[in-house]
């Protein structure tokens, strides 16, 4: 099964000012993010891509133009929703600072399966749609470009939080043991009997995840002691 490169999108304004942004519109990448997101199509640069998604809000849209744009082979990316941030409803645009004096916070801090936001949906409900896109990406892109290829996805904090839980087999409520910073790069390939999770929140380089020939577990089974590595 193909390999997913799961970007989380460069800092934004929102990330700068600490707004719980959500889906509100207009909020952009701010200099620094501008800055990480020119270099992500450099670390990517020896990474062959068969297609490019992208959550539908803008500040992923923006850390993924300066890759298009050096990759002018990959077709302007797919754009799914169910890819995009957590509704938080009643939270959203609200400063993280007043929303940690909330009763919510201690349960989306500590028993996340539990969280669900007002007038938002629950984090239950995040977690279910964003493995389901990823899933059924994957298999549209095996099908399409077969099993060694490569694709990549701009997505948000919590939802790339959601599939490295689901991915590694963690119960959703040991989430938010994960950390992702802007721009990091996720990496998790899928094979018939389990994911591998190859890179997480990886804000270096990414060369030695190319897809080689002598790859290890190319039918699922993992290397007993470790495998060599790129050579």
């Amino acid at each position: 099964m193909p390999t997913l490169l799961l970007v989380r999108h460069g800092r934004s304004t929102a990330n700068t000012a600490g707004i719980l942004a959500g889906w509100t519109p207009g909020v952009d990448l701010d200099d620094t993010g501008r800055t990480q997101a020119a270099g992500l199509a450099a670390r990517l640069a020896d990474i062959p891509l068969v297609q490019a998604v992208s959550s539908p809000l803008e500040r992923c849209r923006q850390t993924l133009q300066p890759l298009l744009d050096a990759r002018p082979e990959l077709d302007p990316p797919a754009v799914d929703e169910r890819l995009g941030e957590c509704h938080y409803g009643e939270w959203t645009g609200r400063p993280l600072s007043e929303l940690a004096g909330e009763p919510l916070w201690r349960t989306v801090q500590d028993h996340a399966a539990a969280a669900a936001f007002p007038g938002g949906e629950s984090l239950r409900e995040l977690s279910h749609r964003t493995v389901t896109a990823v899933r059924e990406w994957n298999d549209k892109i095996a099908a399409e470009h077969g099993p060694d290829s490569v694709w990549i996805a701009c997505s948000h904090g919590d939802v790339i939080k959601a599939v490295i839980a689901d991915a590694l087999g963690l119960h959703l409520d040991h989430f938010q043991r994960i950390s992702v910073e802007p721009c990091s790069v996720t990496a998790i390939r899928y094979t018939p009997l389990r994911p591998f999770v190859l890179r997480v929140g990886d804000t270096g380089s990414l060369a030695s995840l190319a897809p080689r020939p002598d790859a290890p577990a190319a039918g699922g089974d993992a290397v007993v002691g470790g495998d060599t590595g790129a050579s």
